[in-house]
């Protein structure tokens, strides 16, 4: 179940409820302190986000090769038998992304 934010309109303070997406806004709620029916209003907040696989960073646009064909070449060299795919240098590993 989703959690939602409300905030006491007299007070200002906010409290979280569980609600089921089908479940109407609340316009009263019971204060957890004292006990009191109080008049609320549903806050929207921020959706955390967060973005896996390549091309979200600036450096993952540059370079000629992608991920998929530096990972098949590799497991190619890997297991050939031939002497000179055997000397060849697999690619380079990505950047890691910076910490914020």
């Amino acid at each position: 179940m989703p959690t939602y934010v409300y905030k006491f309109i007299d007070s200002g303070e906010t409290i979280e409820v569980q609600q089921a997406f089908t479940d109407e806004p609340l316009t009263e709620l019971a204060h957890p302190v004292d006990g009191t029916v109080r008049k609320v209003k549903k806050i929207f907040t921020p959706v955390g986000v967060s973005f896996k696989g390549g091309g979200f960073y600036k450096t993952d646009s540059r370079g000629g090769s992608s991920s998929s064909s530096s990972s098949s070449s590799t497991n190619s060299a890997s297991t050939s038998t031939t002497s000179s795919e055997s000397t060849s240098t697999p690619a380079a590993a990505p950047a890691a992304p910076a910490a914020d």
